[in-house]
């Protein structure tokens, strides 16, 4: 599938080396002031050539909107927007045309359909991530507009927490031919109750298919996740009094649906596969190598992979919030229950 959401739908396209990358959005709300003034920086934060620590390949990343947009503002019709792929070399990658690069999908993508674009994995690459990221920034300023801001940080690379050290941890790995993976938290601030469905497509649920469908990305949890299993029920339920909740273990999602606190999302990104290092492997006729991947790549893509993930929970969230005003019309319908006498009362 190249589509994702239901009332916010976006569709990418593109691959690694081919012409360009980008995406269709049908469903955005029309008037909404937008510009590629409003997409830019967050392609900037995620696009390659960044300092000595990120792959060298030079993309400008410049978005350009070719549809949908109307003196200054959505129409409501499908949202274009293209990403030129100006510094691509395909031919970096002919040694491995044949050849199963560890780590990567080169033989999951085969054994799937039957081919594969070789030149730096194509759909699978890294770079695909443009196109949804250019999506997030759009989700953004919808979200922004109904009071809901996203932020995110690099908790650790390699286990090591100290931002200070980070940059060395990465250095260190470099030097080896070698790469590191880490821990990223994306919180999403002023989300009002109400969001996600129970059942079938609960809030969590399309959060964690959401990210663990960025590449990279082995290991999610929202709220205290795995924690939770080493507590009891007295320490992770989040108690509530007249003003909120007294905690929030749960990450802002209950029942599949959001509370009214911050959501809060971590996920575990994996070492890049691209190394310099020696590693075994197999052609595509099954024949035993030893590969070495020389080329443009990072040595830690988590830095890169975080405003992927806080477009992401954009994208989530933004479907959510139009999914919800299909309620709106009934919701003033329904009575108000009085909790300050312990049990609900009817007004």
């Amino acid at each position: 599938m190249n589509t994702f959401g239901r009332s916010f739908r976006c569709t990418t396209f593109g691959e690694s080396h081919g012409p360009a990358l980008g995406v269709v959005i049908d469903g955005c709300p029309p008037g909404l002031l937008l510009s590629a003034k409003d997409i830019q920086p967050l392609l900037d934060r995620r696009r390659p050539g960044h300092g000595p620590l990120a792959s060298p390949r030079a993309e400008t990343d410049q978005v350009e909107i070719l549809s949908g947009i109307f003196e200054g503002r959505t129409t409501g019709t499908p949202l274009a927007m293209i990403i030129w792929n100006r510094e691509a070399r395909p031919s970096d990658y002919d040694a491995l045309r044949d050849i199963y690069r560890p780590g990567h999908a080169d033989f999951t993508y085969l054994a799937k359909y039957g081919t594969r674009d070789h030149r730096g994995g194509g759909r699978s690459s890294g770079r695909e991530t443009v196109a949804r990221v250019a999506a997030g920034a759009v989700a953004m300023r919808i979200l922004a507009e109904a009071g809901i801001s996203i932020t995110g940080s690099v908790d650790e690379i390699h286990g090591v927490a100290d931002p200070a050290m980070q940059e060395e941890e990465i250095r260190r790995a470099m030097a080896e031919g070698d790469s590191v993976g880490g821990l990223i938290t994306v919180i999403a601030k002023g989300c009002p109750p109400g969001l996600g469905d129970p059942v079938f497509c609960k809030l969590d649920a399309l959060i964690a298919g959401a990210l663990m469908g960025i590449g990279g990305v082995k290991g999610i949890e929202i709220g205290d996740g795995f924690a939770a299993a080493r507590m009891r029920g007295s320490e992770h339920n989040d108690q509530m009094i007249s003003t909120g909740f007294l905690s929030n273990h749960s990450g802002g999602i209950l029942g599949g649906i959001s509370t009214g606190a911050d959501i809060v999302v971590r996920i575990g990104v994996k070492p890049t596969p691209s190394i310099r290092k020696p590693q075994q492997t197999v052609t595509v006729d099954g024949k035993e190598t030893v590969v070495r991947i020389e080329g443009r790549h990072d040595p830690c893509i988590v830095p890169r992979v975080l405003p992927v993930a806080e477009a992401m929970l954009s994208l989530v969230l933004a479907d959510a919030l139009i999914e919800q005003e299909k309620y709106r019309v009934f919701l003033p319908m329904r009575k108000k229950r009085d909790f300050s006498k312990g049990a609900a009362h009817e007004n």
